[in-house]
């Protein structure tokens, strides 16, 4: 993770933020429930196993099965859950092609 996104990684470190989510490339689609992923920002590092996966066509349904303090436990509503899905580079265009993957972590 970026070094300016490192309260991200300290919310997934404390197991505030349970359930990690990336548009859903063929790369993450490969992932598979008992897989790690590893977790790195500014030098520090931390492994997560994953204990389910879920894949959406769009923020909305997603919400709709997954509460969203449980993907972004720091802001204060679905509308700017998508504001901050939106500031990632094309990742509006991306969701809206290949859906949302969800990795809800142990």
């Amino acid at each position: 993770m970026r070094k300016v996104d490192k309260y991200v990684f300290d919310a997934v470190k404390s197991g505030e933020k349970t359930v990690e989510t990336r548009a859903a490339t063929d790369s993450f689609r490969r992932i598979e429930v008992g897989d790690i992923l590893v977790f790195s920002c500014d030098g520090e590092k931390f492994e997560k196993e994953i204990k389910n996966i879920k894949i959406f066509r769009s923020v909305d349904e997603m919400v709709g099965k997954i509460d969203f303090k449980k993907i972004m436990p720091f802001i204060s509503s679905v509308d700017e859950m998508k504001k901050v899905y939106d500031s990632f580079p094309n990742y509006r265009d991306k969701i809206k092609k290949l859906g949302l993957i969800s990795f809800e972590l142990k």
